[in-house]
């Protein structure tokens, strides 16, 4: 053999290092390494086109029908989402609307409020309708949920059958309150005049023009040419004008057939029909008609028959 062409290969044992030496020729050995070599590249293309056949089938795979069913969940789950806003903002909008109802209520109930503060039958240190109620309590050391819709609906409505209840019950009591002035506007008392004194007494008495004895069917309350008649209650205007005798007149009809009238006026402020209130000027003291002087010939009539005006006169003391 030619040692030129021979090619040695050295075998290393695992065990003591010993090693063994193979003579191969060289033509041998270099076509042993090509077919390795030949082996090894197909190895790796027959790797590479097995990944690639694998990531085709997995493309075509998730681009068929699992995309198009999980873009039919994402869908579904976005339309349902946005009917959930939708029913949530409807929910939001009815209960916005509830709540100005209430706030509509509760400004009508604390005007009432004020109404019965100002008339006097609730103490106003103790009730002020402008401020908010005043609560308060220890905490429990719980952290505190926040209401859901359907419990914050609930306790709504029951605030609502609440206001509803009190309304009635303030409402009823202002009109009571009502009927109640009225009453006190129409209860004849006090005197028609806001300065002066008593000139002449109701009953017999000797006549100022004749000197005989004559039945006097009012009282005479003297004072200044020009000052203030006023309406001893509330009523309507039933005569404003000159009458015999009585000169200038006002008459105001307070109801239950108790009439009032105010004569020998100087001017009078009043119509026939006008509605007057209690304290109210109607006329202004002169001395027309059947007069000696400045004063206010005032008389009281129920049911068309005189009375004796200062038992009203007097009411006003008690």
């Amino acid at each position: 053999m030619n040692p030129e062409n021979d090619m040695n290969i050295i075998f290393v044992g695992k065990r003591h290092g010993k090693s063994r030496v193979l003579s191969v020729r060289l033509p041998v050995a270099l076509f042993v390494l090509a077919m390795i070599l030949a082996v090894m590249g197909s190895a790796a293309w027959l790797g590479y086109r097995v990944a690639t056949s694998q990531q085709e089938v997995s493309t075509v795979g998730v681009s068929g029908p699992v995309v198009e069913e999980w873009q039919a969940r994402l869908k579904a789950q976005q339309d349902e989402l946005e009917a959930l806003r939708t029913l949530s903002g409807q929910q939001a909008d009815a209960l916005t609307l509830r709540l100005g109802e209430m706030q509509g209520r509760l400004l009508r109930l604390d005007a009432m409020g004020q109404r019965l503060v100002e008339s006097g039958l609730v103490a106003s240190e103790e009730f002020d309708f402008d401020q908010p109620a005043a609560v308060g309590g220890p905490e429990d050391g719980l952290v505190g949920e926040s209401f859901r819709a359907p419990e914050l609906e609930q306790m709504i409505s029951q605030l609502e059958t609440r206001i509803e209840d009190r309304a009635q019950q303030l409402h009823l009591l202002d009109t009571l309150i009502s009927h109640k002035r009225i009453e006190d506007e129409r209860f004849v008392a006090g005197r028609p005049i806001t300065w002066g004194w008593l000139s002449s007494r109701y009953g017999y008495r000797s006549d100022p023009f004749t000197g005989r004895r004559a039945w006097h069917a009012g009282v005479d309350l003297a004072g200044k040419e020009g000052s203030d008649i006023i309406a001893v209650a509330a009523g309507v205007v039933t005569h404003a004008g000159e009458r015999n005798g009585y000169g200038n007149l006002v008459e105001v009809d307070h109801g239950d057939g108790l009439v009032t009238r105010y004569a020998h006026c100087k001017t009078i402020s009043v119509q026939v029909g006008d509605v007057v209130q209690k304290g109210q000027v109607v006329a202004l003291m002169g001395s027309t008609g059947r007069s000696t002087g400045p004063h206010v010939h005032f008389e009281v009539l129920r049911n068309g028959k005189s009375e004796n005006p200062e038992h009203y006169i007097q009411r006003a003391s008690r």
